[in-house]
């Protein structure tokens, strides 16, 4: 016999759920757990509904709701990009949250809940609020990490952590791609180490711009022009995005070098501007006096200000800017 309201109660079930985030990959995890919990997998065929909320009426949706589950306690509608479909539907949404169907279960997806509408303040006496926080910082690497161990039976040091957001971004999908190909790469390895993450996640223009900038320090300028070119042939996107890979590193050690002026250490250094590969870092930084940085830091301003109005292409700035650095 299905459960009452009062069944649904006493096993934790409720009878609404409204999974609440702009990251579209992390709501998407918590939405497949969500229903995980609600339905067994042999359930899922007949009592789970989930379709984007504007292909379906509101009428439709209640009357799932309403029809009672084949072999299964609840039926579960999950309506995915749910916004427009709260705009359209208030009113009827307001009076199913005051008397939802006992053996149903409603699962909203939004990218917003507004907490003072007449709907968010109602939601609590039937129903659940999950928020989909977007991960940063510390909590995206120990997302990360986590993934890692439970996803591949990884460990991935916070330093190799901090180092992949840095090479791949801060979006948990794209580093939960990425990690999915370093547990690939590295086999029956128990750790995905920082060496890993450059063969497999650093040849981006992160990491690209950073062996130009290693070579020019060290003298090589056939080097870095040769890394350069090849940044550009090898990346269609570079012309609009090297700028800033450049000032992003230079920048960095601008900081570093004006932390250490001022009496850091290098270990205490590395760890507050999250540094994850010291020792190419700080060797590249004693070849590079703080003034010099300053100066790159200038022409990287002047290179962006003539792009934008015409005056210069990225590569042909860029090269200048390397041939005339690399002798000073």
């Amino acid at each position: 016999m299905a459960k009452s309201s009062a069944d649904k109660k006493t096993d934790g079930i409720k009878p609404i759920y409204v999974v609440a985030g702009k990251d579209e990959f992390l709501a998407c995890g918590q939405l497949n757990a969500l229903v995980e919990s609600l339905l067994e997998p042999e359930q899922m065929q007949m009592c789970l509904l989930q379709t984007e909320a504007d292909k379906i009426t509101a009428a439709e949706v209640f009357d799932e709701l309403r029809t009672l589950p084949f072999l299964a306690k609840r039926r579960v509608v999950v309506l995915n990009d749910a916004d427009k479909f709260i705009s359209e539907n208030r009113e009827l949404l307001e009076k199913y949250f005051e008397k939802p169907a006992s053996t149903g279960v409603l699962v909203l997806d939004v990218r917003s809940w507004k907490s003072n509408t007449r709907l968010a303040k109602s939601l609590p006496a039937t129903g659940k609020l999950i928020e989909v926080v977007e991960l940063k910082s510390k909590a995206l690497v120990s997302y990360v990490c986590d993934y890692a161990r439970d996803r591949h039976g990884k460990t991935l040091p916070a330093n190799a952590a901090y180092m992949l957001i840095e090479f791949a971004g801060e979006e948990p999908g794209i580093l939960c791609s990425e990690i999915d190909k370093l547990a690939a790469y590295t086999d029956s390895a128990k750790t995905i180490t920082e060496k890993d993450i450059a063969a497999v996640v650093g040849k981006n223009r992160v990491f690209d711009v950073f062996e130009v900038i290693d070579a020019m320090t060290a003298g090589n300028l056939a080097g870095a022009i040769e890394k350069l070119r090849l940044m550009f042939s090898s990346d269609k996107d570079a012309e609009y995005t090297v700028i800033g890979a450049f000032a992003w590193h230079f920048r960095r050690m601008f900081s570093a070098s004006a932390m250490l002026k001022n009496g850091s250490s290098q270990d205490e250094t590395a760890r507050k501007l999250r540094i994850w590969n010291s020792g190419v870092f700080f060797g590249a930084l004693k070849k590079m006096p703080i003034e010099k940085i300053g100066r790159c830091l200038r022409h990287l301003a002047e290179i962006d200000y003539q792009m934008k109005t015409g005056r210069a292409t990225a590569q042909t700035a860029i090269e200048t800017m390397v041939i005339q650095l690399a002798g000073k």
